[in-house]
């Protein structure tokens, strides 16, 4: 048995995964490029609502990090 007739049957498939990836590029015009320049276009459209939420998660796990701010698990800032 070859090495083409072993990869033959992942062959097609791989090259349709590909082609539909290769179909999602496309060139951005300048003046497309306001449209997607707008904040909800964004995939945070509420960036401060994100940071509550994430404020809130991470006091609860008793964790400190996520974006940016620090603190201890008690939400308080005061580690």
């Amino acid at each position: 048995m070859n090495s083409l007739s072993k990869h033959r049957p992942t062959l097609l498939p791989s090259l349709a995964v590909l082609l539909a990836l290769l179909g999602g590029c496309t060139v951005v015009e300048p003046w497309q490029r306001e449209v997607l320049a707008r904040p909800e276009m964004s995939l945070d459209a509420a960036p401060l609502d994100a940071g509550i939420d994430d404020h809130i998660y991470f006091s609860k796990e008793a964790s400190s990090g996520g974006r940016g701010f620090g603190g201890g698990g008690c939400g308080c800032g005061c580690n």
